[in-house]
This record gives C-alpha cells, structure tokens and sequence, in this order.
C-alpha cells in the first residue's frame, strides 16, 4: 500500500523563480561603481539579477539588532563593504624621518598603479643580471584638498539605457498580452534595483588623511616595499602622509544604523521571494520576457565589473593627488643591489644635511644580509651616496682587502662593480628624474 504523489498540480517551480540566486557576483560588482562614474545613481532602473546576494551583502551595512537579525554577519564601513577600502598595503620606511609603519588601501592602490607602467630597463655592460627588480618614482604635487574626490566620466553609465529600455519594453510586452503577474514583477525589479542604486549613491567619496604635520618635519621621502618591487614616494610629509595614512571615506546619510540601506535590502529580498514563488505562474511568454530583461541586465552588469573597479579608485586617487600618471617613473634593474643603489640615489638627491639620511640602513632594506662582504659592500655604497662630490670607482684600503679571502675578495669586486655601473645609469637618469617629463629619456629600454 502506498500514498500517491500528484506528478503535476495547479502549481510549478521552474527556473525562472531562481533567477534571484544567479548573477549577484556581477551585479555587486556594478553597484560598487555607483561612487565612481558620474550620474551612476540615476541609472539603475532595470530589472537585475541576483538582488538575493545583494540584499544579503550590503545589508549588513545596516546596525541595529533589528538588521542584525535578518542581515547576521559583521558590520563593515560603507567603504570596505564597496571595495573602497581595507586592503591592505606594503610596509613604508622614511628615509629622513625615521618612520618605519604598515600602509593601507591607497598605499595599495600606489603600488597597484605601478604594476601597469611601462618600463625603462637600465642596461649597464658588465653588470650582473640575476633577477630583475623595479625601482617606480611617485612624485606627491601638493594636496590642498583632500576630501574632494573627483568621478570618472558619464560614458559607460550611459549605456545603462540598454538594459533599462529593454526592461521597460519587457514590461510593456507583458501588459500587452495582459500577463499582469509578468509585467509588475518585472516592474518591481525595475523599482527595487534603481531605488537602490539611488540610495546607495547618495555617499559621496571622500579622502581622508592628516591635515597638519609638526613643524619643521623633513619631506616625507621614503618606500613603498613589496617582495620584489619598490615604489619611491618623494613630496613634503603632509603630501605623502595622504598615500601612506590616508584612506577613502564613504559619507553616507543616516549613520551609524544606516536603515535606508536596511529597507532596500529589505525590498531586495521582498523582489526575490516573490519572484521565487510567482513568476513560474506567468504564462510561457511572460517568463521569457523576464528572462530576457535579467539576461541584459546581466551582461551590462559584466560589462561595468570587467572595469576593474581597482584601476578607476588608482586613477581618482591621481587626480586627487595632482599626480599625472603618465609623469610616475618606472625603471627596471638587473638585480636586488643594483635596485638598492638606484632607489637609493633617488632618496639622497637633494638632502642638504647628510648626516639626516641614513643610506646603510636604507640599503639594508634592500639587502639584508650580514656577511662581512654585504657589511662592507653597504660600508662603501653608503659612503659614495652621502658624498657630496661622489667618484666613479670605489677604493678598498689594504685592511679591508687583508681582512677577505681571494673568493670574498672577487665577490666584493663583483657587487662594486654592479654598483658604480648603477651610479652611472642614475647620473644619466637624473635631469629627467626631476623634470618630471612624460617618457623618461635616460639611456634605457623601454619595455
């Protein structure tokens, strides 16, 4: 004996109703460039797929043990929660101050702006290549305003009106074969995604960072250190503390419970149980149309996270820095010391006092080791960058060359040599280093 199970009853489940759970990834991606592109916030009136994930997300924005319980999970600043904020940086280490401290997001975004320059490859003959390392130079301009953050330019939200005509033609399709249920959930995706990519863009980017330095402080020169890489930052202590201290800042109305952002979510989730449950009860036609609006929508939603919302927060925080990013410098050396030399150089031009700049420690950045042939090799390239008349060759008196066997000997002369060829390469390197001019014109490569 068993209990028949109806196969087919009044009611079906297709995969229309799950349309919710798909597509949110992109649509997140989207929505974080609301604070980006200019009139970004008027344009989102289609209908959009995965409004479960987004409620989901950016309702934890909202704080309040009402939000808490339908949105559990942490609750992250308006700027981390948008990618604006929280990744980490390199650690950074003034050469004249002393300051030795971890960065944040726009130290990331300095070095992630640098990755994607061209480079000069400084070719020295006779030098040692073992594994190539970068040496980019940021010059700071000076920052009188720091909580202006410009947006990128109006063109790719205007293609926003391909997806919102679509979905509005769909929704008009459906009215006319009078598939009512069709038409007002497509139209409640229309009302629920531009309400709340309104509401949400209402933030204004901002860039905060300190606004007074002490008296009398040196410049704020130092490096920006990654694995292999480095990022010289040259400019007075009050710019360069907006890259090393500073970070954007999302001004979002109603703070700290943020309950507009709580009630949108809220109607995303409403969109997406409703039409969990009634679109597989349209007719066959009124289905494809829904289909059709989130399958454009989609793509658009693609289209604008294929941006890569990473290079647009470089490029706002160039213009916010006066810091033309065809003038940022990029030269590629032939090993780690060579790299020291060269960064090295760039550090110590200019400084009126030498004994304010520490080149050992400096170079010890770059080259840790200590070895009596490193001990020495740094001995002797300090000496040369904090001489005011520097010369070309490098001069081991009789105790330092009795104090080293004839393999320690040939590897000192080895390393010297690398380093005189890098002294070389700065001198023809420097009218343009301080110039600032777009292509660097030193003898080089560019690759």
């Amino acid at each position: 004996m068993y209990l028949p199970i109806p196969i087919r009853g009044p009611f079906s489940l297709d995969a229309a109703g799950v349309a919710g759970f798909f597509g949110g990834d992109e649509t997140l991606s989207a929505m974080a460039t609301v604070h980006l592109y200019r009139g970004r916030r008027w344009l989102g009136w289609y209908n959009s797929p995965g409004s479960y994930t987004v409620a989901k997300k950016y309702g934890q924005l909202a704080n309040s043990r009402l939000w808490d319980g339908l949105f559990p999970g942490p609750n992250p600043e308006p700027a981390e929660a948008f990618g604006l904020d929280g990744k980490p940086g390199p650690r950074y280490v003034a050469s004249l101050s002393g300051t030795d401290m971890t960065t944040g997001h726009l130290a990331y975004l300095t070095v992630q702006i640098s990755k994607d320059l061209k480079r000069v490859t400084i070719q020295g003959e006779g030098s040692t290549e073992t594994l190539p390392a970068s040496v980019t130079v940021v010059h700071v301009g000076d920052v009188t305003d720091m909580r202006r953050v410009g947006m990128m330019s109006i063109n790719h939200a205007l293609l926003a009106t391909i997806p919102i005509t679509i979905s509005i033609a769909t929704c008009f399709s459906c009215a006319v074969v009078n598939d009512w249920l069709a038409f007002s959930l497509i139209l409640l995706g229309i009302i629920s995604s531009g309400i709340t990519c309104f509401v949400i863009g209402t933030a204004r980017l901002e860039l905060r960072a300190p606004k007074t330095v002490t008296p009398g402080v040196p410049p704020g020169d130092g490096l920006l250190l990654t694995t292999r890489d480095v990022v010289v930052l040259k400019g007075s202590e009050k710019d360069v503390n907006a890259i090393t201290k500073g970070h954007f800042l999302l001004g979002m109305h109603g703070q700290p419970e943020y309950r507009r952002v709580g009630l949108c979510s809220l109607l995303l989730l409403a969109q997406f149980m409703l039409q969990l449950l009634l679109i597989p009860q349209a007719t066959l036609f009124g289905q494809a149309m829904f289909l059709s609006s989130l399958a454009v929508s989609w793509v658009y939603n693609s289209f604008l996270s294929s941006l890569e919302s990473e290079k647009i927060q470089g490029n706002l925080l160039c213009k916010a820095l006066k810091v033309e990013k065809d003038s940022i410098q990029k030269f590629c050396l032939q090993n780690r010391r060579s790299q020291a030399v060269f960064a090295c150089s760039i550090l110590s031009h200019g400084i009126e006092t030498n004994e304010d700049f520490d080149a050992e420690r400096m170079l010890s950045l770059f080259v840790p080791n200590k070895t009596k042939v490193w001990n020495l090799w740094r001995k002797k390239v300090a000496s040369q960058l904090k001489s005011a008349y520097p010369s070309k060759n490098f001069h081991l008196t009789a105790n330092e060359k009795e104090s080293l066997c004839e393999e320690q000997y040939k590897l000192l002369e080895t390393f010297l040599e690398d380093a005189r060829l890098t002294f070389e390469a700065y001198r023809k390197c420097a009218p343009d280093l301080y110039s600032v001019p777009n292509t660097p014109t030193c003898e080089g490569k560019i690759v």
